[in-house]
């Protein structure tokens, strides 16, 4: 019978995945992300690479056109392209983030309609749940859908949209009933090109810098009824059951930031010399490198885990939710505080040439920071942790 950590240690097939998502990442993304984030752009080589080569959006089932991929497998894809672009990572990571509540909640019909499209390339899709006055308190939000014959109107301002302007789709959550307050709230697919959708100017930000982070606006934008994600008044449950999910791929991106701030950091140690010595023979700066190291493989570890768990509610349903929400939110809490003090000793350890942009160690540190900030606080982690306790 297979022990619990065999349910969550990586197989063969997915140490494969992990040598061939890493090939590609050092050949194709990695040339570019400097540029990327010194220009502030979207790393349209990435996702082309990306989708070339079917990594996009790897979690799409096959039965829509996808890879089928389990929550593993995501997690490895994500991490390893943060390794060299975080900025890049978003592709794969908001791409489920922004499809998952049309798996998990979505009719047949919406599934197909808009899943296939994601799988082929073809669309990336976003997620809109944050507006200027409901950030943490997400139940909070003023962005209202009228129900009007056989269609609904949205009007609104979702704040802090990854990847805005890009995607062609996106899951907006809307206050369907006012008076129901989260219970009121519906999830909607919104599209791109529907009539009253506009964008607001990049945000400047201190990292990701090469994910496009944008307002999105929605002047009177009348859609189709069907294209509600589950019934009305569930939106807000399933924002929150798709962050259980999505939580974990946050803390992959940190892990792969932290991965590739270590790997940097090992190889200049050996190279660089003071004293007579390469300045990794100094026990100070071993002791550096040993706690770095095991912090990363911690946070793997626990992030693994929160993997296998997410599958497993798939595959068991809501049995395992509440396992779920407490795994979720303590792997992305500990793998992005473990990714800040990561990536700040490797700055450290390279002393004035980490302060420096012709050294990747400082992007890898302000690009860590949004990982304990997004899809929910630190501080929020802990919260939804302490009401989860296993």
């Amino acid at each position: 019978m297979a022990s619990e950590f065999d349910l969550y240690r990586p197989s063969e097939e997915h140490e494969m995945l992990r040598d061939s998502v890493r090939a590609l990442a050092e050949a194709k993304i990695a040339p570019y992300a400097a540029e990327v984030d010194e220009e502030a752009r979207f790393p349209q080589e990435a996702l082309d690479a990306l989708v070339s080569n079917d990594l996009h959006a790897v979690h799409v089932p096959e039965s829509y056109g996808g890879a089928g991929a389990d929550a593993l497998a995501t997690v490895i894809v994500i991490e390893e392209v943060a390794r060299v672009c975080a900025s890049s990572s978003l592709i794969p990571a908001v791409n489920k983030l922004g499809s998952l509540p049309v798996i998990l909640s979505g009719s047949e019909e919406l599934k197909k309609r808009y899943l296939a499209p994601l799988a082929k390339g073809d669309a990336m899709f976003s997620y809109c749940l944050s507006e200027p006055d409901a950030g943490s308190d997400a139940g909070g939000m003023k962005t209202r859908a009228v129900r009007d014959g056989d269609h609904w109107v949205l009007n609104g301002v979702k704040r802090w949209i990854t990847n805005a302007g890009v995607s062609e789709y996106y899951t907006v959550m809307a206050v369907t009933d006012p008076g129901k307050r989260t219970k009121g709230i519906s999830a909607f697919v919104v599209e791109k090109g529907d009539e009253g959708v506009s964008f607001g100017a990049p945000e400047k930000k201190l990292g990701i810098k090469g994910s496009p982070t944008r307002e999105v606006y929605l002047d009177n934008v009348r859609i189709p009824a069907d294209r509600m994600i589950g019934a009305e008044g569930t939106g807000f449950a399933t924002a929150m059951k798709t962050l259980d999910h999505t939580r974990i791929t946050i803390a992959a991106q940190a892990l792969g930031i932290a991965q590739g701030a270590l790997d940097y950091a090992k190889g200049y140690v050996t190279e660089r010399k003071q004293f007579g010595k390469p300045i990794g023979d100094f026990q100070g700066v071993q002791f550096m490198l040993a706690d770095m190291a095991m912090k990363i493989e911690a946070a793997r570890q626990l992030t693994y885990a929160a993997a296998a768990r997410s599958e497993r509610v798939f595959e068991d349903g809501d049995g395992a939710k509440e396992d779920l929400t407490f795994f979720g939110a303590a792997a992305k809490c500990y793998a992005s505080d473990a990714a800040m003090e990561i990536t700040t000793d490797a700055v450290q350890l390279l002393g004035g040439y980490g302060y420096t942009r012709d050294y990747p160690v400082e992007r890898m540190m302000r690009d860590a920071k949004i990982t304990q900030i997004y899809e929910g606080t630190n501080q929020v982690q802990r919260i939804v942790m302490a009401r989860n306790l296993p």
